[in-house]
This record gives structure tokens, C-alpha cells and sequence, in this order.
């Protein structure tokens, strides 16, 4: 009888051990890492403790475990995980909503007062970045100012269809781009959202805006004279073809420049139906070396995007060097914008006002943070002031003469 009641204490206490050690599992399951994570709901922490207080499970009075609270808390578990990722979920949207309302909060006027309609081919022209007109118009004023007449103010109807001009030259310019640069741009993290790229607007939608810009241009380039027709015209070839170079040369920044300056030429054939070379070519040059400038600082915000996908810039070419590079560039745009100045016969204001803006180039080129893409982009946007200090200078040094 002693041994028959002694195997039943050995029994008992075996399937109590087999329990326990069950709960305990759960027990260690309830406090493991997964249960500790930062995404994991402290709310699901405490009801699952509440559980397993309120089913008797640990420090439980009598010794009892019941074996189907167990099971269900199997159940509970896995409903809790199923709520806390539902929660996670929620807290995603909120941090995208969130993006969401910061990002807009980066809209632009487009966003803000255009048809919804009209935006993405607003955006295909960057009207709401008026930076690249600037650096397209500011070479024009330079040379309708430099070929006014000695001590009177430069032609202001000239100087608005240029600036007219500017502005849709420069929009077709950014369709040519996008249009063949799609493929690429959508691997760029800063041109992925483009409208050719994004898919919002089709290659052929772009090509069909590109004509209507193009017809607007042709209306500004009738009004004026035969040379400065032909002129201009030729400039397409440059137009067309400047987005390519990225491809095949690690210099497209000076394709641009002899693009984006070909207003300096075309300026004073528009004043004086022909070209002083003497004068323009300096002046064309100068435009060229100041573009390398802003253009290479610009081209540091995608380098690593570049060398991924495999288009050059200088700024791969020149890599630690382009501080030594852009400052040679600096120095000979000075220079030939001193010559150009010279041979216009310009008075001493001009050579004051060119003195101020070498001091901004400096400043750009000294204190600029090639590792920063804001940075490289605030300096690059700051080249709207060189342009202006330069055509001041041209005034008042025309001015007085």
C-alpha cells in the first residue's frame, strides 16, 4: 500500500513538473526579446501579464494549472501580435501622413494655383525654379547693356523679349532633357520624380509641349533682326544635342556653358545686327567659365548617383581636386570679363562692381561644402547674384562713358 500510494505522489508531482515546465516556456516566451522590442505594443505586455494572473496560471494559490487556459493563451498571444502589428501599421501611416504633410508643406505656387491639369508640364518646364533662367537671361543682359549706346540706358524692350525668351528657351531645354535623360532619371534620387520619369506624363505628351515651347520661341526670335535669326537658330544644335554629352564626355558642364551663353553672342547681334568680337568673345568666354563654376558645384548633389548609374561630370572628373579646378575657372571668368569690359571702353564703376563680384565667387568656391548636397545647391542658386553684380557694373560703367 506505501509503495502504491508513493508512485501516485511520483506521478503527481512528474505531471505538475511537465506542466510547469510548460509554463514556464511561456512564462520565458512572455519576457524574450520579441515581447521587448521597441515595436512590439506595451499594451499587449500588460494584458498578456493580466492573463496570466487572472488565469491562475503563475503563483497560483492551490498549485493548479489548468492546462486549457493554457491552449488559449496560445490564441491570445497571436491575436495580440496580429493587433500590434495592426498598430504598427497604423503608426506607419501616421509617420507617412506625416512625410506627407511636411512634404507639402514644400509645395510650390504650381501646386498651389495652377489646374491640376496644367502642373505636370508647369513642373517639365521648372517654372517653379527660376534659378536656370536666371543663369540663361543674365549672359543676354550683359551684352544688350554692353552694346548700348554710350551714357544712355540699354533697350528695355530688347531686354524683356530676351528675357521672355529666357524663360521658354531655358523650359524647352529642361523637356529635351527629360525627355532623352529618362531612363536615367529614374534612378536618381533627385530627378526620379520628374513627370517623363514618374510616369504622370508620356514621352509623347512631352514631345507634343515641346513643340508648343519651341512655337513660342520661334515668335520671340522673329522679332528680331536677319543675322540675329539665323543666329539663334543655330543655338538648337547645342540645345538638342547638350544632354547627351553626360554620356559620352566627363565635361558636359562646359557643353552647357557654350549653350547656356550663347545669349552673350546673341544680345548684341540683336543691338548691333552684327558681332565685335573683340567685345562678345570675351564676354561669351566669361560666361562659359562661370558656368563650369556653378554648373560643377552643381553637379556634387548626384555624384554618387552618377557613378552608380554610370553618366559623368566634372565633378567625378575633378572629385577632391574641384576646389583647385573651379577656382582656375573663377580666375579666368574675372579675366575675361575684365577684357571684355576694356575693349568696350567700360568706365572705372564697372571694374568696382566687378571687384564685388569676384569677391561672391570667392565666396562660393571658399565656403562651399562639396559633401553637402543642400549646400552645393544654395551656392549654386547664389549665381543669380554674380550675374546681377555683373550687368550693375555693365550699367554704370556704360553710364559714365
Amino acid at each position: 500500500m506505501a509503495f502504491y500510494r508513493l508512485s501516485r505522489i511520483t506521478r503527481s508531482l512528474h505531471s505538475r513538473r511537465h506542466r510547469y515546465s510548460f509554463v514556464s516556456a511561456a512564462e520565458s516566451s512572455f519576457h524574450s526579446p520579441q515581447f521587448s522590442e521597441p515595436g512590439y505594443c506595451a499594451d499587449s505586455r500588460r494584458h498578456l501579464h493580466h492573463l496570466f494572473d487572472f488565469s491562475g496560471i503563475f503563483h497560483s494559490k492551490n498549485g493548479f494549472y489548468s492546462s486549457t487556459s493554457i491552449r488559449s493563451l496560445g490564441a491570445y498571444h497571436e491575436l495580440l501580435q496580429n493587433s500590434c502589428f495592426s498598430t504598427l501599421a497604423s503608426d506607419g501611416k501616421g509617420e507617412e501622413s506625416k512625410n506627407s504633410n511636411q512634404n507639402g508643406g514644400d509645395r510650390s505656387w504650381i501646386d498651389v494655383y495652377l489646374p491640376e491639369k496644367a502642373r505636370p508640364y508647369a513642373h517639365l518646364a521648372r517654372l517653379d525654379k527660376p534659378i536656370g533662367t536666371w543663369l540663361l537671361a543674365w549672359p543676354c543682359m550683359w551684352s544688350i547693356t554692353i552694346a548700348g549706346a554710350p551714357g544712355s540706358l540699354p533697350d528695355i524692350k530688347m531686354m524683356m523679349l530676351f528675357g521672355t525668351g529666357a524663360l521658354l528657351l531655358r523650359g524647352a531645354g529642361c523637356t529635351i532633357n527629360d525627355l532623352l535623360d529618362r531612363d536615367i532619371d529614374t534612378k536618381v534620387e533627385r530627378t526620379r520624380l520628374r513627370p517623363i520619369a514618374s510616369g504622370v506624363l508620356t514621352p509623347f505628351q512631352g514631345t507634343c509641349f515641346l513643340g508648343f515651347q519651341l512655337l513660342l520661341g520661334l515668335g520671340i526670335l522673329l522679332q528680331l533682326n536677319n543675322f540675329s535669326r539665323v543666329l539663334g537658330a543655330s543655338s538648337l544644335l547645342l540645345v538638342f544635342s547638350y544632354p547627351l554629352m553626360k554620356r559620352f564626355t566627363f565635361w558636359p558642364q562646359a557643353y552647357l556653358g557654350l549653350t547656356f551663353n550663347w545669349g552673350a553672342l546673341l544680345g548684341w547681334a540683336a543691338v548691333k545686327g552684327s558681332l565685335d568680337p573683340a567685345v562678345v568673345l570675351p564676354l561669351y568666354a566669361s560666361g562659359v567659365f562661370w558656368t563650369l563654376v556653378y554648373d560643377t558645384i552643381y553637379a556634387h548633389q548626384d555624384k554618387e548617383d552618377d557613378r552608380r548609374v554610370g553618366v559623368k561630370s566634372t565633378a567625378l572628373r575633378f572629385g577632391d581636386s574641384t576646389k583647385e579646378w573651379v577656382t582656375g575657372f573663377g580666375i579666368a571668368c574675372i579675366g575675361s570679363l575684365a577684357l571684355s569690359g576694356y575693349n568696350a571702353n567700360l568706365e572705372w564703376p564697372y571694374y568696382t562692381f566687378l571687384a564685388a563680384a569676384s569677391a561672391q565667387l570667392a565666396w562660393q568656391i571658399l565656403t562651399v561644402d562639396l559633401a553637402s548636397r543642400a549646400d552645393c545647391n544654395r551656392k549654386f542658386c547664389s549665381n543669380k547674384w554674380f550675374g546681377a553684380i555683373v550687368c550693375s557694373g555693365i550699367l554704370f560703367g556704360r553710364l559714365l562713358t
